[in-house]
């Protein structure tokens, strides 16, 4: 029998709808990309490249915006005419293609909604990621490594530029560390939800007993500051190290000493790059990184919203915030907001919007303080 809800669930995501177009303000982005779209051409834009890229980069963004939220209106216009032939005609197949429509329109306007959370300081910025394996011996380096994989997966699935600025290798298998930079619309604020410590319990395939094994993994997201944003570090307050890129058990991938490593002295705070092959870009994305940290740092101080700003990459740090399970059982569990899935190779394969929605909703609640 033909449905004939589907209007009134057309109209539920209609009012959704308008109220997300106003909470991103689409008279502001227009006018937005029309001053963004006037520096653009600009004659002599490109005589400083490192400010033409900002300015494209975001009027490519914003554009983006927009047309997303005009081709869900254009959809939703299309399927209402859809639904009301359906319905006149009494066309049971017309109908079945309205309800598959209905479902994709939902998914599109909830992952939207979800952005609109993202209203944050920082949520609009690049993110840099650093993953390091914890307690747990060969088996926590493999699971950073799988980490490592994992959010790699998720940036190429969605299209978002992943530069890989460092890695350190495991002796035997997996990674001590790596640390990424994701360039994308609000990479910070969605990714953010995902720092804190992850736990994987599995039959280990390192142990000749086939033991089960729990290991632990850190990952740590931190917002990429723009380049306008300066932090004034003297030079004795760093230590610069230079050293040879190496590749899995210690293969020399390089034979200049070209990655660097930065150490803050005043605070501790170490960044390496080896991704480049120049030492002096090496040195400028480390010095990049580096200042982000302490930027935020500052802020944080300045502010006095250290737990606000930070609370996402530090205070949930020794947490445990989700376990992977794959023996005796398979399921994958965000144990602050109870989000699960039964498919944990799915998760490991980058599938992971699931859970960074139901973050980004949980970080929204309000709290009993």
């Amino acid at each position: 029998m033909l449905d004939l809800d589907l209007n009134d669930q057309i109209a539920a995501i209609r009012t959704t709808f308008a109220d997300i177009r106003e909470v991103v303000g689409v008279d502001r982005l227009r006018a937005e990309i029309a001053d963004l779209s006037e520096q653009a051409g600009v004659p002599d834009l490109w005589d400083d490249t490192d400010k033409a890229q900002k300015i494209t980069s975001a009027l490519s963004h914003r554009q983006s915006e927009l047309a997303r939220l005009t081709s869900i209106e254009n959809q939703l216009d299309d399927l209402e005419v859809l639904v009301g032939l359906a319905i006149a005609e009494g066309d049971e197949d017309s109908a079945t293609e309205a309800r598959s429509e209905l479902l994709d329109l939902q998914k599109q306007i909830g992952d939207l909604e979800v952005q609109t959370l993202l209203n944050g300081e920082y949520d609009p910025l690049a993110a840099v990621v650093t993953i390091r394996a914890g307690a747990g011996g060969v088996d926590a380096a493999d699971f950073a490594d799988m980490l490592f994989r994992m959010y790699l997966r998720w940036a190429e699935q969605h299209k978002y530029k992943a530069t890989v600025l460092d890695t350190s290798y495991a002796e035997e298998a997996g990674i001590k560390s790596a640390t990424f930079e994701i360039d994308a619309p609000y990479a910070f604020g969605t990714l953010s939800v995902e720092a804190g410590t992850h736990r994987l319990v599995r039959m280990s395939p390192f142990n000749s007993a086939g033991k089960r094994q729990t290991s632990f993994a850190a990952v740590e997201v931190v917002p990429l500051m723009p380049e306008t944003e300066e932090v004034d570090i003297p030079d004795n307050d760093m230590r610069v190290d230079v050293f040879r890129s190496s590749g899995p058990g210690g293969q020399s991938v390089n034979t200049t000493d070209s990655a660097v490593r930065i150490t803050h002295l005043p605070t501790g705070i170490v960044v390496s790059c080896q991704n480049e092959k120049s030492q002096i870009q090496n040195r400028a994305a480390a010095l990049r990184v580096l200042k982000s940290r302490l930027l935020l740092v500052q802020r944080e101080q300045e502010n006095a919203k250290k737990k606000e700003l930070a609370g996402n990459i530090t205070a949930s740090w020794g947490d445990q915030m989700r376990s992977y399970v794959l023996a005796p059982y398979q399921m994958v569990k965000d144990l602050r907001t109870d989000h699960e899935v039964n498919n944990p190779q799915n998760v490991f394969d980058g599938d992971i919007d699931g859970f960074i929605a139901a973050g980004i909703r949980w970080r929204k609640q309000p709290t009993d303080d």
